[in-house]
């Protein structure tokens, strides 16, 4: 008999122990009794009866699913090779999870298959120019689009990346002979102003210092003008002193010894001479 009671105990605490599940912080789960909803898994330690009740785990960290590459037909009716990248995740309150368990059958593998489809209408409806040069819009319309149909699966869309996008191989080469002429002629207009640049500033500098001179013999006329009016002035003698001075000037400049007249010391005064030096 106490053999029986040993058994019974080591069985019950065995049935306890293998009863124990741990939810991690990166997991939610649900608790099922007779395979009907019972209660949602909360995170840390959890119990339920063994053989009655099942826990089922799910992941609500952010995933990735590689969308396999597939041909799309673009608008212009160029076979493009499409290469999908898909970024998702279970939303961590009790409804989404539930909706995750129980509204679809494979989340990763049914996501899969709505993003081929969502490219398939998406890029089929862009000519190739666009899906190249306006990848930012594409992935953010192909994201609106999967994430209203996954909103009923419990799952949030992050982001949909579109990794490569690539033509036939013909295309693909005409398309870069194209770039490659527009890159050339984008250089050679650039080349051509900053001739036309240079050009023109050579051009406008010259005129200033065109300019600049022409003042310059304008102010040096006006102030010789202006001294010759104010020797005509000083002098009552006129004409014959304003003679005097030109040669008296010019003398000093070459240190040549001269003989003034009577009006010579007034000459002297007038051009700061000291007629002991003379």
């Amino acid at each position: 008999m106490v053999i029986y009671l040993w058994i019974g105990l080591v069985v019950l605490v065995s049935l306890a122990l293998s009863g124990i599940r741990i939810i991690r912080p990166t997991q939610r789960a649900v608790i099922e009794t007779l395979g009907k909803y019972s209660r949602f898994g909360k995170v840390g330690f959890n119990w339920i009866i063994p053989l009655v009740q099942k826990m089922i785990v799910i992941k609500v960290t952010e995933q990735m699913s590689d969308i396999e590459p597939q041909e799309i037909i673009t608008k212009d009716n160029l076979n493009a090779n499409a290469d999908l990248v898909v970024f998702y995740k279970v939303d961590e309150d009790e409804e989404s999870v539930k909706k995750a368990l129980y509204n679809v059958n494979n989340v990763e593998m049914q996501l899969r298959t709505l993003a081929r489809t969502s490219a398939r209408n998406v890029i089929g409806g862009m000519a190739f120019r666009d899906v190249n040069s306006k990848r930012n819009d594409l992935n953010s319309k192909l994201a609106e689009i999967m994430g209203k149909e996954t909103k009923n699966w419990g799952v949030r869309i992050v982001r949909v990346e579109l990794k490569e996008i690539n033509p036939p191989k013909d295309v693909q080469e005409t398309m870069n002979k194209v770039i490659k002429a527009e890159n050339e002629k984008e250089s050679s207009i650039d080349f051509a102003t900053a001739v036309e640049t240079k050009a023109d500033g050579e051009k406008r500098a010259k005129i200033k210092e065109a300019e600049g001179e022409k003042q310059a013999e304008i102010l040096r006329a006006e102030g010789k003008s202006k001294a010759f009016d104010l020797v005509s002035k000083s002098f009552k003698g006129g004409a014959k002193q304003l003679r005097e001075l030109e040669v008296t000037e010019n003398a000093l400049k070459q240190n040549s010894k001269i003989i003034l007249g009577s009006s010579g010391k007034d000459i002297l005064k007038l051009l700061n001479v000291d007629e002991k030096k003379v």
